[in-house]
Formats: structure tokens, sequence, C-alpha cells
């Protein structure tokens, strides 16, 4: 499978990690470089902008935005929308409101 982890925090980037020992090609981004290129040592793609992610990826996107609710969230999917296609999907495995979720599921559709 082709994934894209947004934000390599600890959770990010131990996600990014088990992905890549499953076999998984995993392209990443973060604020911090240097997040970037430890993936990168694991074995992920490194990306320097989202819009490079998103080349990165082929068809049908899937792109896992491990961000901190709220603003970020938000911020990154604004960012994210003219870079994907229908039926590239979003996952935000943050600890976003649920009722934030199912307000960008339904602007999202």
């Amino acid at each position: 499978m082709d994934i894209a982890m947004v934000g390599l925090g600890r959770m990010g980037a131990n996600m990014t990690q088990r992905l890549l020992e499953g076999g998984h090609h995993v392209v990443v981004t973060d604020l911090n470089p240097a997040a970037v290129q430890s993936s990168v040592g694991h074995g992920a793609v490194g990306a320097e902008s989202l819009r490079d992610l998103c080349a990165k990826l082929g068809p049908r996107r899937a792109v896992w935005m491990m961000v901190p609710a709220g603003a970020p969230v938000q911020s990154t999917i604004d960012q994210l929308v003219p870079l994907l296609d229908a039926g590239d999907v979003i996952i935000d495995g943050g600890n976003s409101n649920y009722h934030d979720s199912i307000r960008r599921a339904e602007d999202l559709r």
C-alpha cells in the first residue's frame, strides 16, 4: 500500500515505522526537516511540502495526518484539498473532536 504521513511527532513517526516494517511505501513530511530525515533513514520517502508529498503518491492517494487537533488539522486539510482528487482519502489520526470530524467529512464529501 502507498500512504502518506503528515506529522512526524512521536505518534506519526512510530506509525510510519510500523507501516514501513509492514512493507508499505510511505511518503512523509513534517515542519521539522530532521524528523523527515529520520523517517527517510528508516526507508520512507521524504517530501519537502504537501504538494511534493501528493506528487509522490499515485492515484487514490491516502494521506494520514498526525497533527495537533484544531487549527493545525483544518489548515492542513485546506492546503491538501486543491492537491487531491475525487476518491483520495484524508485520515485525521489525531485527537480531533468528533463534531469537527463529522463537519469536515461533510465538507469534503
